[in-house]
């Protein structure tokens, strides 16, 4: 195995930088083969159940309602207690997984989430059920932002868009398996065991520690200079023994010139070279996720109120624009090395805006018309939202790449939270045109401030990107 790294001595690079420099530069003749992919399933089912479990709720809310005679503020609770969990969970999940690591994270995360889910078919009363679910919400608000930090860490720059993509579909695959079992189960069983079926998966936490490697590049940036060099060695010889071919001589890298370590943390986040992508991947999140929840969580009421659709027909329809909306992931995932970051999430935002905007000014008289427009505009607002868990990591240096990609998560749960009470408050008026309108407004602000602001992480290395 060729395992030449530049700037060494003695066959290890002789400080920190180098070292980092060199890992880069070994992660970068990798080949994508089966151990990625395999690497990638193991994280990616962890995602796919953290999401199975933040839908759960929305189904086992009706037998609650009525097994504990809910008022609307205790459902209301209900509802928004794990949001405000996952908000505070993403904020903390980074900067531990940046002091003690991605997997230890990852693996804690869903340890806890399936210990929630197993002590929540115990709740008697909606007390210690809202307890449970602001505490599972750290759980899942944590493992989403360090698992799209891991995965963008172990991958080469080549083709990293489509790769890193292609994990993300499990989380929206998640909530669609959700929806379809709670739909087929949860008369059957009863909202205890759909909880129970949901602990099932914590015990992931073992495969992940036993079978996910640090990463290399989070070890280097720690000065635990042996500790990355035996994983960046053990991983090639795993890719060589797959591939059956010797890797290529790592290209001579320079080492990262790297920036004092007087600022860290959020205050590094918020000064210096890093303020300005700080604020621009904030507001895009933001206004992303905005619209996403605006539309998401009101139109069964819409088609409902407005059109006198029935429930099964409203949600029907509703699911129709989801699946639109996982369309344009796809295809996103499929384009975005091709076509950069930048120009994808400004031209989805722009794309989303036109078409919300056309359906409030001219075709929001019929229920069939919302459903081609919103799910003409889900197919790019979902888009560029899937964006966002590719762009953010790759804008910040290891030492606060997950915390980076966190406060983007946290800002998301902010749009989240009030993209439906916006909505709820200008549709209370009477006017759904509006409605539209204000969320068409909200998408271009996205789109110029992506436009204008946004850095091209295309194709660089990471370290290149952000020193």
């Amino acid at each position: 195995m060729t395992t030449d790294t530049p700037h060494a001595t003695a066959g290890r690079p002789a400080d920190t930088a180098a070292l980092v420099a060199a890992i880069g530069a070994r992660f970068e003749r990798l080949p994508l083969c089966r151990w990625h992919v395999t690497v990638r399933l193991i994280i990616g089912a962890v995602t796919f159940f953290e999401a199975f479990d933040q839908l759960l709720i929305a189904y086992a809310l009706p037998e609650l309602r009525a097994e504990w005679h809910l008022t609307t503020a205790q459902t209301t609770s209900l509802i928004t207690v794990g949001s405000v969990g996952m908000l505070v969970g993403a904020l903390l999940s980074g900067r531990l997984a940046d002091r003690i690591g991605r997997v230890k994270v990852i693996a804690a995360c869903i340890a806890l989430s399936g210990v929630c889910s197993l002590l929540l078919t115990l709740c008697s009363s909606p007390g210690p059920f809202m307890a449970l679910r602001f505490v599972q919400g750290l759980a899942i608000g944590g493992e989403v932002p360090v698992a799209a930090t891991f995965i963008a860490e172990i991958t080469r720059a080549h083709k990293r868009g489509r790769f890193v993509l292609l994990y993300e579909l499990v989380f929206p695959a998640g909530l669609t398996a959700c929806a379809v079992l709670a739909w087929w189960l949860m008369p059957l069983l009863g909202w205890r065991w759909m909880f129970g079926l949901a602990a099932i998966p914590g015990v992931l936490c073992v495969l992940v520690l036993r079978c996910v490697p640090e990463s290399p590049r989070w070890l280097a940036d720690h000065g635990r200079h042996e500790e990355a060099l035996a994983t960046m060695a053990s991983i090639e010889a795993k890719v060589e023994k797959i591939t059956g071919e010797p890797l290529p001589r790592p290209t001579p890298a320079a080492p990262v010139a790297r920036e004092s370590h007087s600022r860290s943390g959020l205050r590094e986040l918020l000064t210096g070279r890093y303020r300005k992508r700080t604020l621009v991947v904030c507001a895009l999140w933001f206004c992303g996720y905005f619209v996403n929840y605006g539309i998401s969580s009101w139109l069964p009421t819409i088609y409902g109120s407005r059109f006198h659709l029935d429930l099964s027909d409203a949600l029907l329809y509703s699911t129709v624009t989801s699946c639109a909306g996982f369309l344009g992931c796809l295809v996103v995932a499929l384009t975005v090395d091709r076509i950069g970051r930048r120009h994808t999430v400004t031209w989805c935002l722009g794309g989303a805006a036109l078409c919300l905007l056309l359906l409030g000014l001219f075709a929001g008289g019929s229920a069939s018309s919302v459903l081609i427009w919103t799910s003409l505009s889900a197919v790019f607002f979902f888009g560029a939202n899937i964006c966002l868990y590719l762009y953010t990591p790759e804008l910040f240096p290891t030492r606060i790449r997950a915390l980076g990609t966190s406060l983007g998560g946290a800002v998301n749960r902010l749009g989240v939270i009030l993209g439906p009470i916006v909505v709820g408050a200008v549709y209370a008026g009477g006017a759904l045109g509006t409605v539209f309108v204000t969320l068409a407004v909200v998408a271009l602000v996205g789109s110029l401030t992506a436009g204008v602001a946004a850095e091209e992480t295309s194709g660089r290395q990471l370290e290149d990107v952000a020193p």
